[in-house]
């Protein structure tokens, strides 16, 4: 099967039997696509302390820096994804590339504190085209389990940002300064803009767009907010980034100053974790193969509460010191490779026809319950408990919105993500699977 050259404009073909060269070219790159604003948020953090001291500031507005290329992140997928509905993939694609390099090279010179806060939210806003369209293209062109054994094969390469990045920005501030790692954010930028106009297809032809005369490019939202199954399977990867974003703000303190592990030690412990999460993703792209992904889901999430009900243990008896902890975590935050692919996968499933709002909710929410559940861990004390407390707290909520939201734990609600069966190797049509409002 050949893919349609991008300037005609022609989706390529959707078929359950895909190539195996067709599937590694789009894994390249909706995953570097996608990983993108988690380079742009990882490569930074080393340079804190040398943003804080050469701009003349504290060190927690130096960190909002980082806070506020999440908000924009929030706002941008909300508005850049009806805008690929409306006008297809590759435009906002473009756009959002074309921009974040803009805006990394104005971050390069940023003069004070208060102009880099607003860049960053900026960098973040147009960074949010990647996450979205690459959302977006894997429902445009995969459906059912294929398409969740995509989105856990994009968790491979979006899990090695983490691992990857802060020491790779750490060296680039070390040898030049935090400026330069804009530089080098902005020379990404080019590359995977090249990468788009070179073999990216426009995976959403003129007569799936949502052009309706008089129809508000927002409109889908109401939709997606009407419906019930929708918002639950669209809060369960929210939660479930809560879930890992109490782990990174929380065990930065709780392993070094707790512990008395030392930075280096710490480095270790996080890329661990990371590991696990990374493991765990392609061990759902395999699962997905043999079982829908609701049945996944539905194992996943109680096995996730049960892991996280250890983690008190540990602390309180302190069960194999930061060894211990160190497991227990890996295992709660390898259950996310299982659920959020899986969730994200069922949500789509009935919005088809609006597959861009739908990732931009999906991703907002994700982004913001994050953002909103994260400085709990601070507010309770920021001690090893109160992050394991966060965390357990994520869980129950996941399981509660899973079985009283969905059909996940209704007779044959294990293979019936709302309306549609999702089955190894059926593939949904592409066209609309529901009628537009």
């Amino acid at each position: 099967m050949s893919d349609t050259p991008p300037e005609t404009g022609t989706p390529v073909r959707t078929s359950s039997r895909v190539s195996k060269r067709t599937s590694i070219k789009y894994i390249l790159m909706l995953g570097a696509l996608a990983a993108l604003p988690a380079v742009t948020t990882d490569m930074y953090l080393p340079a804190l302390p040398q943003v804080a001291e050469d701009l003349h500031t504290s060190a927690a507005a130096a960190q909002f820096t980082l806070s506020g290329t999440l908000l924009g992140a929030a706002v941008g997928q909300l508005v850049i994804g009806p805008f690929s509905d409306r006008f297809g993939r590759r435009l906002p694609l473009i756009i959002g590339i074309g921009m974040h390099v803009v805006v990394s090279l104005l971050c390069f010179i940023a003069p004070n504190i208060g102009i880099l806060i607003a860049l960053r939210m900026l960098q973040g806003f147009f960074n949010a085209a990647a996450g979205v369209v690459s959302l977006a293209v894997v429902r445009d062109r995969f459906t059912g389990s294929t398409a969740a054994a995509m989105l856990s094969r994009l968790m491979l390469i979006i899990g090695l940002a983490p691992l990857l990045a802060p020491s790779i920005g750490g060296a680039v501030s070390g040898l030049f300064s935090w400026r330069a790692v804009f530089l080098a954010l902005a020379l990404i930028g080019v590359v995977l803009g090249v990468i788009v106009l070179r073999w990216m297809p426009e995976t959403l032809p003129p007569a799936r767009r949502r052009t309706k005369a008089g129809a508000s490019t927002f409109s889908g939202f109401r939709v997606l907010l009407r419906d019930r199954q929708f918002l639950a399977h669209a809060i369960i990867p929210g939660l479930g980034m809560g879930v890992i974003m109490s782990y990174v703000v929380g065990s930065p303190f709780v392993f070094q100053e707790g512990y008395g592990l030392s930075p280096a030690q710490y480095a270790l412990v996080f890329a661990i974790n990371g590991v696990g999460m990374v493991i765990s993703a392609q061990l759902n792209a395999w699962l997905v193969g043999r079982h829908s992904p609701m049945r996944i889901l539905r194992v996943a999430v109680l096995l996730l509460l049960g892991l996280a009900a250890l983690l008190p243990v540990i602390v309180l008896t302190g069960l194999g010191g930061a060894a211990g902890l160190t497991a227990g975590l890996w295992l709660v935050l390898a259950m996310h490779g299982f659920i959020a692919a899986n969730s994200s996968i069922l949500a789509l499933s009935n919005y088809g026809h609006m597959a861009g709002s739908a990732a931009a909710m999906i991703g907002a929410l994700q982004v913001g319950l994050a953002g909103l559940i994260s400085p709990l861990v601070g507010i309770l004390g920021g001690s090893a408990l109160a992050m394991v407390s966060v965390i357990i707290g994520c869980a129950v909520l996941i399981v509660l919105i899973l079985a009283t939201a969905t059909t996940a734990y209704r007779r044959g609600g294990s293979d019936r993500p709302g309306r549609r069966r999702l089955r190894s190797g059926t593939a949904e049509p592409a066209a609309p699977l529901a009628p537009e409002s």
